[in-house]
């Protein structure tokens, strides 16, 4: 639906094994493939059997084709906040990750 709802760019990918397994196939495990294919602002739309048709099929998990997506798409490191908020209005109740994951 999201080809057919926004004219941005926009990046789609297709993985095999289902969606929870397809999700959560972590690099070096068998049997994943992934196809993944960017679609440029304003670009026509392509239905999905033409898309699925024409983007390459990748072997392997598609975390290293986010990865670099992320990359690519990222500033520098930057450094993290101080722990408690911005203005020190809140401060840590506890360590992470905290004592409620003890509780029953």
């Amino acid at each position: 639906k999201m080809h057919l709802l926004s004219n941005a760019e926009l990046t789609f990918v297709l993985t095999s094994g289902g969606h929870n397994a397809g999700v959560v196939s972590e690099p070096g495990h068998p049997r994943r493939s992934f196809q993944i294919a960017t679609r440029a602002a304003g670009e026509r739309y392509v239905d999905p059997q033409q898309w699925r048709a024409e983007t390459p099929l990748n072997e392997g998990s598609w975390w290293p084709a986010w990865q670099q997506w992320l990359a690519q798409r990222s500033t520098g490191r930057a450094a993290r906040p101080a722990m408690g908020g911005t203005h020190g209005a809140y401060v840590p109740l506890d360590d992470a990750p905290g004592t409620y994951v003890a509780m029953r």
